[in-house]
């Protein structure tokens, strides 16, 4: 179980910008919590300090039960899915998904399960696996990118305006398939979106 607990966490830029003023929050497992709110708001702010790319001014991220405020972002095992996707536009569908597991090193018959689980549950056709992002639609863009972060098999979710690139109609369609897909991987999951 993997719990997410922020405890008085605050992120202080300056006397007068202040995002995060002593958060107090849990997201338990399995849960879809969404934030709504103006830019600028601090929404992406709380998301890079949960997953370590930004360091709180105080208090506590624990995941799982522990502080991870010592642990760089690549030990927080939390997967964030972007606005812009972060695709590698030099690799493939499949390489981009992938590309995760790779990295752990893990092994090439897991890695082809998991990538063809994760391309199954995003309706993503096996013939745009040899596809470079510049050759898919902005909607299957971003069914990549949340593929490459269900692979990753994380303890936290974290999705900053991953579809604000699509058009209305999509949209909402997306959003509510990600909902579904996210609250069956039984992880904690915080979702920001723009008013």
């Amino acid at each position: 179980m993997a719990k997410l607990e922020l405890r008085q966490l605050q992120k202080q830029y300056d006397p007068q910008t202040v995002p995060l003023k002593e958060l107090n929050l849990t997201v338990e497992d399995g849960e879809f919590l969404t934030f709504v709110g103006p830019s600028g708001c601090g929404k992406s702010t709380l998301l890079r300090t949960i997953a370590g790319l930004e360091q709180p001014t105080r208090g506590e991220v624990a995941i799982g039960g522990r502080s991870v405020n010592r642990f760089p972002p690549g030990k927080r095992n939390v997967a964030m899915v972007f606005q812009s996707y972060a695709l590698y536009p030099h690799m493939t569908v499949g390489e981009n998904i992938s590309s995760p597991l790779r990295i752990r090193k893990t092994p090439k018959p897991e890695i082809e399960r998991r990538v063809r689980e994760a391309m199954t549950k995003l309706n993503l056709d096996p013939g745009l696996r040899d596809r470079r992002p510049s050759q898919l639609s902005g909607g299957q863009r971003q069914r990549v990118a949340v593929a490459r972060a269900l692979v990753r098999d994380p303890d936290v979710f974290l999705l900053d305006e991953p579809l604000s690139n699509l058009d209305a109609l999509l949209r909402e369609q997306v959003r509510a398939e990600l909902k579904q897909i996210f609250q069956n991987q039984n992880k904690p999951v915080v979702y920001v979106i723009p008013i």
